[in-house]
């Protein structure tokens, strides 16, 4: 009872796919790991770093990598590109000589692309960062849950589920408070779940924010 997996690994193989594309020898595999875990903190660091509008949200949905012998292929995928790409068209080349000093590759090529997508808040990595701001923000959390679901309603998804944990509205005490509408098949594989967990840190301590989004199930 009780025992939790990750929706994402949970679904690899058939309704999921999985976000780094690349083959290591098993000695390998631990520096290919750690070599993506660089690509994506230095891109969202320098996306922070550089946005304009201080609304909270960087809007990456997720990063996915493909790496041959000679290139590494790094697809971001964004809500509100306009946040990289808006004062100087310059900007990717200069994310990409960033990424390229960070893991000092000199016999690859590295090549980045952005690609937009359609409702952004219908991905639960830009809710989370939407949710992560208004919190900050002091909203109570309630609040910033329903505003969170009336967003993913314009993206005609089926289901999404929210959940906060942490000392709720400053309290002594913490606790878990989480909202659900529509449908959240989480025992269906079939049924594609994106998902994320976010962390925030506020004036009270860490809350921790979860996001289930049911889009869609495969006959």
């Amino acid at each position: 009872m009780g025992q939790k997996i990750n929706p994402l690994g949970f679904r690899l193989g058939t309704t999921q796919g999985h976000h780094s594309h690349w083959f290591a020898q098993p000695k390998n595999y631990s520096e290919g790991l750690q070599e993506d875990k660089k690509i994506r903190d230095c891109i969202k660091n320098y996306v922070k770093k550089n946005k304009k509008i201080s609304s909270g949200v960087e809007g990456i949905a997720r990063i996915e990598i493909q790496k041959r012998i000679d290139l590494i292929q790094v697809i971001i995928y964004m809500g509100f590109p306009k946040l990289l790409i808006e004062s100087r068209p310059q900007r990717i080349e200069e994310l990409q000589i960033n990424v390229q000093k960070k893991l000092n590759c000199v016999n690859r090529k590295l090549n980045i692309a952005i690609t937009r997508i359609a409702n952004p808040y219908g991905h639960p990595n830009i809710l989370a960062e939407f949710i992560a701001g208004q919190l900050k923000n002091r909203v109570s959390f309630r609040k910033a849950m329903k505003k969170a679901i009336e967003l993913t309603e314009q993206a005609d998804t089926k289901g999404i589920q929210v959940q906060i944990a942490g000392r709720l509205d400053g309290k002594e005490i913490a606790r878990v408070g989480w909202i659900r509408e529509g449908r959240v098949p989480l025992q269906t594989i079939r049924a594609k779940i994106d998902y994320c967990s976010h962390t925030v840190r506020t004036i009270y301590g860490v809350l921790g924010i979860k996001i289930w989004i049911f889009i869609d199930e495969e006959k």
